[in-house]
C-alpha cells in the first residue's frame, strides 16, 4: 500500500524546513536505502547514502530560511514550490525550485529531481 498523501505532505513539509535549519543526517533520514538525488535536474544523480548525505551537509553552515508555496501530491509523488532565502555577507539571495519526490510505501524518498537553474538565483 502506498504512502498517505497526509504522509506525504508530512515528509514535504518536514523536508523544506530541515533544508533551511536541518542537519544533512535529519535530511538524510528522509530518504530510503537506494535513493537518488538529482540537484539540479541535469547535474550528476547521487546515488549513495554518503553522496546524499554529503550534498546536504554544505545546507548546514547557511544562513538560510525556507517556505512551502505550493504542492501537488498524489499516486506516491509530490511536486512542489518553495522558496530558500540564503543571505552571505549581508546580500539575501533567493531560489524558488520546483523539486519531484516519489516515495516508498513507509513514506521514504526514494528520488529528488530539482528543478531550477542558474538564472532562477536572484537577490532579494
Amino acid at each position: 500500500m502506498a504512502a498517505s498523501e497526509e504522509r506525504i505532505r508530512e515528509v514535504v513539509e518536514r523536508y523544506v524546513a530541515l533544508v533551511a535549519t536541518g542537519s544533512a543526517d535529519e535530511i538524510a533520514d528522509l530518504y530510503a536505502e537506494g535513493a537518488t538525488v538529482e540537484d539540479p535536474v541535469g547535474s550528476e544523480v547521487l546515488t549513495s547514502r554518503e553522496q546524499i548525505h554529503g550534498f546536504y551537509a554544505t545546507l548546514e553552515v547557511l544562513d538560510q530560511e525556507t517556505r512551502l508555496i505550493e504542492a501537488r501530491i498524489t499516486g506516491g509523488e509530490a511536486a512542489f514550490l518553495f522558496e530558500v532565502r540564503t543571505t552571505s555577507d549581508g546580500v539575501t539571495y533567493s531560489l524558488s525550485p520546483i523539486d519531484v519526490m516519489t516515495f516508498d510505501d513507509d513514506g521514504l524518498v526514494t528520488s529528488m529531481r530539482a528543478f531550477w537553474g542558474p538564472g532562477d538565483l536572484g537577490t532579494a
